[in-house]
């Protein structure tokens, strides 16, 4: 189990990361595809995924095994993009590298490393290269094409459960995390391979939402490193494939036009804001404000602010024509 023990400082400092993490999805994704699990869910993906997977995958797979402990370092908290953290990892002191690999052998006794990471353990900054190159071949090749899919996933979660802390507070978040949470003040207890506390000590938990993460959330090792929970959140079907065209009415396009269609299909789903649904169907921001504008003034979409943003679904009568009913007006 793993028990994360807080204070109330450490609620305070509590909050949700608003975009996926690359370096996280990176690692967990690999372990979909080692341990060739979930096949409903990500079966389509591997099959898609298997002739582009760039060489050298070794590097990364060798730190990053099926099961067991993974290397912390392959996750820096730099939030800044992908860019920045393989800088980061490019300038990992000798020290933390070594005492990970001494923590990889301990924690992994049936797995071996290869001999190069005897390098890697001395500070080699040719290993410590390669690692962060075979990382930015294997996202640009993997996980690139699929990402508009993983970010509006990863969004739509966090706008769901920030709308449900506003409304039941913290107590209900964390119960919703993962089937085995429980939360009892001041410690949150969750599944976990080992047996591990850690306490905040009023640091504060970043909640990570993980595309790739399946079965239970998971944590750093080290618990001197920022405090971080990556848990596992729910997919469309067929999230592999491209945003399918409105179906619904067979007018809807030349009723609203093809951007409003797009939109109003697209908003179906749940609820959003302006830049995930411009992400959705293809179109800039600025224009799919302006059509959000003339689907809210139609009924057709309800919208409201929430923070810095605005949040928009569908109403009723937008439902209603979607799936081609007549709608019910108003007497």
């Amino acid at each position: 189990m793993l028990r994360i023990h807080f204070t109330s400082d450490d609620l305070a400092r509590t909050r949700f990361a608003d975009a996926p993490d690359p370096m996280w999805e990176v690692n967990i994704s690999l372990h979909r595809l080692q341990r060739r699990d979930a096949s409903v869910l990500f079966g389509p993906w591997r099959r898609w995924v298997a002739p582009r997977l760039p060489a050298g995958l070794r590097l990364l797979t060798a730190l990053s095994p099926a099961r067991g402990y993974t290397c912390d370092f392959l996750t820096p908290r730099t939030g800044a993009g992908l860019r920045a953290q393989t800088t980061a990892l490019r300038a990992l002191p000798r020290g933390r590298l070594r005492a990970e690999l001494e923590t990889f052998g301990r924690c992994n006794p049936g797995l071996r490393l290869p001999s190069w990471t005897a390098d890697l353990a001395a500070g080699s900054a040719t290993v410590l290269g390669r690692i962060a190159d075979t990382t930015h071949a294997y996202f640009d090749a993997v996980l690139q094409p699929h990402w508009q899919a993983v970010h509006g996933a990863v969004q739509r979660d966090v706008a769901l459960r920030t709308r449900g802390l506003v409304h039941d507070g913290w107590a209900a978040v964390f119960a919703t995390l993962h089937p085995s949470a429980r939360w009892d003040y001041p410690v949150l207890t969750l599944d976990f391979p080992v047996d591990q506390d850690l306490h905040l000590e009023g640091r504060g938990l970043l909640l990570q939402p993980s595309f790739f993460c399946r079965y239970r959330p998971t944590a750093l090792f080290d618990p001197a490193l920022e405090p971080v929970l990556v848990y596992p959140i729910e997919h469309r079907p067929n999230w592999e494939r491209p945003a399918p065209v409105p179906q619904g009415h067979p007018a809807l396009t030349d009723l609203l036009g093809r951007a409003r269609a797009l939109l109003l299909n697209a908003a179906a789903d749940g609820t959003f804001t302006t830049t995930e649904l411009a992400r959705h169907t293809g179109l800039t921001p600025s224009n799919a404000s302006r059509h959000l504008t003339a689907l809210r003034a139609a009924a057709l979409i309800s919208s409201h602010r929430h923070r810095n943003t605005t949040l928009h679904r569908v109403t009723a009568l937008g439902a209603s024509l979607l799936n081609g009913r007549q709608p019910l007006l108003p007497a």
